[in-house]
């Protein structure tokens, strides 16, 4: 009763229903308390039955929808004519199930972790600047009620006082901008670190590999872990403060308010502010799925620049630059148009808030702050320059609070935008960790080309081997493998199709061995199933079927024929993929391993073994050729694959390198159309390229026999033509 006759909106309301019945005006003040805290319960339970009826209407829409998509599956007859399922952002049940995923991420060790008590450190300091702020308002009305009433000593007494009390607030405004950053950094290192190690394993499956070459769901994995990861973590550790201390503030300057206005006015602004509000989110343009349409934009952009700056060198040479200017172009303006989308919807949407927010809500404040100086007041003389110095000093603090609660609000309603941009940022990152979970289990999602362009004279070799065994001709998904691999001392080819990541078979059924000891020369025309077969025995693609036997992936070393340099010291170059702290090998014997391929003298030339430098632009192809040939001789496998890996070299340099490979008991595995390798050799696999393929024995001199017998018949046979028309010439001639 006696906290209603203080309040001037509950002072109006006790008079008004008194007045018109004072039977119902008693009732109300013995139940004043219980009839305010039902209104309030029944608005709560109003909102959450609303929320409960949304996600029901959502989830009967998205089942709809699953329904009209599986429909046009079975008219189509394959699910490859859908479309590509974009990735979802909306603030639904999905995007907190997937925050909840990062949120175990970003705190590794749960209550535990060091971002936790940071967290709760953070938190703190919310709560203690929530409490300055609202002790500041009260600060501010006695400064004005000592200035209206004339009391000069007090009121400078309270100016020292407000100077006091800014050190702490300053100091707390700080170390919260600080902790902020700071948890920003920590939950970007924890998830960094967790994707980087799912997208660089140590052993197992090299999903930096397949997510780009068997996997089609994720098109700019560098965009998602540089920049997207960084986004989020920002977005976290920023949408934190801007959703706590508001909820805090709104709570603390609700219940100073109910105080001084009475809960009855402070029940009608919140009706008039939950209206306000429900016309906003119904005006909201969808930021989440703009914010991840504009980070897919972003990506594809910078893979554009890329790609160009990868393959420079051929696009000069072709002269190529106006059409990689015309690709550049149509992503940077689809890009800018998305922005500029943007930019339109956030114009309107500003507007409004700022109407909403500032003006309107503070009208309602204001009006509400009015109410006891309107009003009488029981227990206050009006005339009295104390009343009236007591009247200002509350007019000023119930602004102050109402203002600041205002602002809390209004921070809260924005922080709506930044949900959703965040749902974005989420939806990628988590599709990013889903697809790299999916290729650790060797799950895969390749749009497949279609089988139809095959050539004809490959169709025949495919159906005549299909007549023959049961094989299939074709592969739609990478997750159909279901062939074994088994570590062993040789490399054992069992039935094993070569099928590419288009899905079409190279070589229906692969079948031959390599003992350790034994040296393996594979020739073919290109396209065959050459360089496909290498990815197969090193883990790269999966094995459709049969089985594979092959040594630990320690002992077995491949050199491409354009070696690929780290960035790094001279050092590295030779010692690569082992690191530095893993090399026990003393630069006097790495020298020694580069005088064998003659290039000691490079050590000197670039300034010593700790020298770094963009190797692939500093040295030739001839140079880069060798230092891979070093590599091979400093890891001393059991096998090694060579591809093509000296066609840059002379031919005594190549007789060195074979050479000094088996001197180190090395067997090797050629790929190469250059006679003179033969003799290294003492097996032979040879592709038709139309699926079919012969192993065995190589007898080198035999072989070059054939080979030259072979080139001499295709050259009589080319002629034949050419003397038939001679001898026609001739004919006439002597018939003349």
């Amino acid at each position: 009763m006696d906290r209603l006759k203080t309040s001037a909106v509950g002072q109006k309301v006790v008079s008004y229903v008194s007045a018109r019945s004072p039977v119902w005006g008693a009732t109300y003040l013995r139940h004043r308390s219980k009839i305010l805290w039902s209104i309030y319960m029944v608005l709560f339970l109003s909102n959450f039955a609303g929320v409960g009826s949304k996600r029901s209407k959502k989830k009967a829409r998205k089942e709809e929808k699953e329904e009209e998509r599986k429909a046009e599956r079975e008219v189509l007859g394959s699910a490859n004519a859908i479309p590509e399922k974009k990735v979802k952002s909306e603030i639904n049940r999905e995007f907190f199930l997937k925050f909840k995923r990062v949120i175990k991420v970003m705190f590794p060790n749960g209550l535990r972790s060091k971002e936790f008590w940071l967290l709760c450190l953070h938190t703190m300091f919310l709560i203690m600047r929530s409490v300055i702020s609202l002790y500041v308002a009260n600060l501010d009305g006695k400064l004005v009620s000592d200035l209206v009433r004339g009391k000069g000593r007090a009121f400078l007494w309270g100016i020292v006082w407000w100077m006091v009390v800014s050190v702490p607030a300053t100091f707390t405004n700080s170390i919260l901008s600080y902790l902020q950053c700071i948890l920003a950094l920590r939950y970007r290192n924890n998830l960094t670190q967790h994707i980087v190690g799912e997208y660089l394993p140590e052993s197992g499956n090299p999903v930096y590999y397949s997510i780009h070459n068997l996997d089609d769901r994720i098109k700019n994995a560098d965009q998602l872990i540089a920049v997207d990861v960084q986004r989020l973590s920002h977005s976290v550790s920023h949408l934190y403060s801007n959703l706590a201390k508001p909820t805090l503030d709104m709570f603390l300057y609700s219940w100073s308010l109910s105080r001084n206005l009475g809960g009855e006015g402070m029940l009608l602004v919140g009706f008039l502010i939950q209206g306000s509000a429900v016309v906003m989110r119904a005006l909201t343009p969808p930021f989440g799925r703009y914010a991840a349409t504009e980070a897919a934009l972003e990506g594809e952009f910078r893979f554009e620049h890329t790609r160009l700056i990868e393959y420079a060198e051929e696009v000069a040479l072709y002269n190529g630059q106006e059409h990689e200017k015309t690709i550049l172009d149509k992503g940077y303006f689809a890009l800018i148009k998305h922005k500029n989308r943007i930019l339109v919807r956030r114009l309107y949407h500003s507007f409004m808030e700022d109407f909403i927010i500032k003006y309107f809500w503070g009208a309602l404040g204001l009006a509400l702050c009015s109410i006891p100086i309107f009003f009488k007041v029981p227990g206050v003389d009006v005339a009295s320059a104390a009343a009236s110095g007591s009247r200002t000093e509350k007019f000023v603090t119930n602004r102050r609070m109402l203002l600041s609660c205002s602002d809390a609000f209004g921070r809260i309603m924005f922080s709506y935008k930044e949900i959703a941009q965040l749902s974005g940022y989420t939806a990628r990152v988590v599709a990013l960790m889903d697809v790299m979970e999916d290729i650790k289990h060797g799950n895969f999602d390749k749009n497949q080309i279609s089988g139809k362009q095959v050539d004809a004279r490959h169709e025949k070799t495919l159906a005549s081997v299909t007549e023959s065994s049961l094989v299939k001709t074709r592969y739609s998904d990478p997750s159909e493998a279901s062939g074994k691999t088994i570590i062993g001392s040789d490399i054992i080819f069992d039935r094993v199709p070569v099928v590419s990541p288009s899905g079409d078979v190279l070589v229906p059924e692969l079948s031959f061995e390599v003992k350790y000891g034994r040296h393996l020369l594979i020739v073919g025309p290109n396209g065959c199933g050459k360089s496909s077969l290498f990815r197969i025995l090193g883990g790269l693609w999966p094995v459709y079927a049969g089985t594979l036997t092959k040594p630990p992936s320690s002992d077995i070393f491949y050199i491409p024929q354009r070696p690929y340099l780290s960035r790094g010291t001279l050092r590295q170059q030779v010692i690569y993929p082992s690191t530095e702290a893993e090399n026990k090998t003393s630069d006097k014997e790495l020298e020694e391993i580069l005088k064998i391929v003659k290039i000691d003298h490079i050590v000197e030339a670039v300034g010593g073994w700790d020298a770094e430098r963009e190797w692939r632009e500093d040295l030739s192809m001839g140079v880069q050729q060798r230092i891979a040939m070093a590599r091979l001789f400093y890891h001393k496998p059991k096998f090694a694959i060579l591809d093509e890996c000296t066609s840059s070299v002379t031919a005594d340099m190549e007789y060195v390198m074979y050479t000094h490979s088996q001197e180190l008991g090395i067997s090797l595995l050629s790929v190469s159309h250059r006679t003179s390798l033969w003799k290294y050799h003492d097996l032979i696999l040879q592709f038709d390229g139309q699926g079919g393929y012969l192993f065995g024995d190589l007898d080198p001199e035999e072989r070059l026999k054939v080979e030259e017998e072979s080139r001499q018949l295709d050259a009589y046979i080319r002629s034949v033509p050419d003397m038939e028309e001679r001898l026609a010439m001739l004919k006439a001639s002597v018939a003349q």
